[in-house]
């Protein structure tokens, strides 16, 4: 399960209380519709987003389906969540556009270091404009300011 999809699953309103429904019991598609107050056409749509990230199951019994919660899988999810709040912060003042790998601090999750300086506090104008001190107190060496153009040795 893709935790992103998971997460954008549950975070629609309805689908949230559908699945707090089923959690307590399993109910067909009318029957969620009354308790929602919504149309079945909408529960239904709702049902299979949740199914496709896997959250939710349904089980044939006679004429209608009913549905439940799959709470292994809702389980995984909380885990995971639980987890994010159990990694490192990264190196205070490092940019990420600097990351060293040695210190794996998650270089895979997009940086803010687009020519932006990751503190702009610290800057009294443009990036152009960093003194040198500034430059080292921010990204470390000078020569590797990241929000300074390449020097091309072309002339």
């Amino acid at each position: 399960m893709e935790l992103s999809n998971a997460f954008k699953a549950l975070s629609d309103e309805s689908r949230f209380k559908l699945v707090n429904l089923l959690l307590t019991h399993d109910f067909c598609v009318g029957a969620l519709a009354h308790h929602l107050k919504i149309s079945e056409a909408a529960v239904s749509q709702h049902l299979r987003q949740l199914r496709e990230v896997g959250l939710v199951k349904g089980e044939k019994r006679g004429y209608w389906t009913h549905y439940l919660v799959d709470k292994v899988k809702l389980g995984e999810l909380a885990e995971a969540l639980r987890n994010l709040t159990e990694l490192p912060p990264c190196p205070e003042g490092l940019c990420g556009r600097n990351l060293n790998p040695k210190t794996n601090c998650r270089k895979e999750e997009k940086k803010m270091c687009d020519c932006k300086c990751q503190q702009p506090e610290k800057l009294k104008g443009k990036p152009e404009e960093c003194t040198p001190k500034q430059i080292e107190k921010c990204h470390g060496k000078a020569s590797k300011h990241p929000c300074l153009p390449k020097k091309s040795g072309k002339k």
